[in-house]
């Protein structure tokens, strides 16, 4: 274990044996970091937050701090971070707000200097964050989604996994999977074909996720209309995941002028 002597370490906190800890760095107690993380200078980590391995905190990152809700009664809630991620300068990621709930980070994601993401948030894998990105609360994320510099997503609204969120957006209404989205009055531009690409879906797939595309946005159906013809096509696995998301549960409302 490397730990700066200036570093200021609650006893209360779990620590792996080979954890790197920076000059100036503060952890808590009820802390667990796991195997090989690397903490760099003045990071901050509260209490009831979990970091997993290989994780990367940088310099002035705060970690698990207590949620910006003004109905948070400071009762004992979490973070979960799992491995690989990248946590870059002075970003901030806050636990949940009510008793026993958890703001869940999964793997291999990379948020980039001065992200936010919000208390009870729930991220999957792979996901991109650019400088200046913010989750609100409760915002789900899904795996290889790219939001792109300091684009706004408020909070309980939905972004499907393989989206692209474009530069300074204002996200109010859930995005679907694979889609492309901009705008201060954010909208559907079309796919995010580049990802799906880079992704290894095949063509034929790519043309059926095209096909699912068409239908929703450019169709002139209303959305419960789009749904039972997407299904009707019998599109495949990956456009059951549109499907999926398209009917699950939204408090926002899904992305564009689609008429209801």
């Amino acid at each position: 274990m490397s730990i700066h002597p200036t570093a200021v370490i609650d006893p209360g906190a779990e620590i792996a044996s080979d954890v790197e800890v920076g000059p100036y760095t503060v952890i808590e107690d009820n802390v667990k970091i796991g195997p090989r993380v690397k903490i760099w200078a003045n990071a901050y980590i509260c209490r009831y937050t979990e970091i997993g391995e290989d994780t990367q905190v940088h310099m002035g990152a705060v970690i698990g701090h207590l949620p910006q809700d003004i109905s948070f009664k400071d009762k004992k809630s979490g973070l979960l971070i799992g491995k690989r991620n990248v946590i870059r300068e002075y970003s901030t990621i806050h636990r949940g707000t009510h008793e026993a709930t958890t703001t869940l980070i999964g793997d291999d994601n990379f948020f980039m200097a001065f992200a936010h993401i919000g208390h009870n948030c729930v991220l999957g894998n792979n996901i991109v964050m650019v400088n200046g990105a913010t989750l609100g609360g409760y915002v789900h994320v899904g795996d290889k989604a790219f939001l792109s510099a300091y684009a706004v997503v408020q909070q309980f609204t939905r972004i499907g996994g393989l989206c692209i969120i474009a530069a300074n957006s204002r996200v109010t209404k859930d995005v679907p999977p694979y889609m492309l989205a901009k705008g201060e009055d954010c909208k559907i531009y079309g796919l995010n074909v580049v990802g799906l690409r880079r992704s290894d879906f095949s063509q034929e797939t790519r043309n059926k996720i095209k096909k699912a595309h068409k239908i929703l946005y450019l169709s002139g159906y209303r959305l419960t209309q789009a749904i039972e013809e997407i299904e009707k096509a019998g599109l495949g696995e990956e456009v059951r995941i549109l499907i999926d998301f398209l009917k699950g549960d939204s408090k926002r409302g899904i992305t564009a002028n689609i008429k209801r």
